[in-house]
């Protein structure tokens, strides 16, 4: 698959992100692996290893968890996938589109130096 990078517009738009130097952003945006989802398809599973954090530029997304059902409708400017990575614990859901959607995604690697820290703010 060939790598897309979101754009520093994109990520602008999302809140957690909104607030990074621009510098750093354009770094980040070049790390972050756009990709379509079509309706119906997962985009995470409950269970698997998280390898990735992924945000959401356009479309819906659905959380359900096991057991529970459906817990939440991401929309854009959401994020998801920070639990498995910051915890280092498997999916603690499943997100599936809803209506064809755009997320970008980046690995661990980029998590750990870009995002992580604006999670421990927030702790």
């Amino acid at each position: 698959m060939r790598h897309v990078p979101a754009t520093v517009h994109e990520l602008s738009r999302i809140g957690l992100l909104s607030g990074l130097p621009g510098e750093q952003l354009h770094r980040l945006a070049g790390k972050m692996a756009r990709e379509e989802v079509p309706a119906g398809s997962p985009v995470v599973t409950q269970g698997d290893a998280g390898e990735r954090f992924y945000v959401l530029l356009a479309g819906m997304l659905n959380v359900s968890q096991e057991g529970l059902g459906e817990r939440r409708v991401l929309r854009p400017g959401e994020y998801f996938g920070e639990v498995a990575l910051a915890m280092n614990i498997p999916r603690t859901a499943t997100v599936r589109a809803i209506t064809p959607a755009i997320v970008a995604s980046c690995d661990r690697e980029t998590f750990d130096e870009h995002l992580r820290p604006l999670f421990a703010e927030d702790a």
